[in-house]
């Protein structure tokens, strides 16, 4: 199996970051500091890390401001939400629930949904696609 890295942005010079390989160990406690040590988390209402992907999943790490919200949208896969720190309220048409540290979600394809962080909190988002061609607005 190839390793695959991530290239290097203006965001994050560094790049060579593993994100795929037939092992991928991933510091969750080192990539919750990195989001709060950047631009777009001191400046914005939130800020993300891929931590994996590969052909049909997909785990990023967000984290948002309290009040900050990922606006309506879908996911062309099965997703689950974890809640790492914080408080978010996740909503879909039908249902909206609280969710705290340690508390997950898993919400099938194609369902509208929302995001709105109750204080500030990162989750990891997991997207899991039969056909690899994940779709996110991140």
């Amino acid at each position: 199996m190839d390793e695959k890295y991530n290239d290097s942005t203006s965001q994050r010079p560094e790049g060579d970051r593993m994100i795929d390989g037939q092992l991928v160990s991933i510091d969750l406690p080192l990539f919750m500091k990195l989001v709060r040590e950047e631009k777009p988390w001191k400046d914005g209402k939130r800020n993300a890390i891929t931590v994996f992907k590969t052909s049909g999943l997909r785990i990023v790490l967000i984290a948002l401001h309290q009040g900050s919200e990922m606006t309506r949208h879908i996911a062309d896969g099965i997703i689950s939400v974890q809640v790492l720190e914080g408080l978010i309220q996740f909503n879909t048409d039908e249902q909206s629930v609280e969710l705290s540290k340690g508390q997950m979600l898993a919400l099938h394809e194609r369902i509208h949904h929302s995001v709105k962080a109750l204080q500030e909190s990162i989750f990891l988002l997991t997207l899991a696609t039969s056909s690899g061609d994940e779709q996110h607005p991140l």
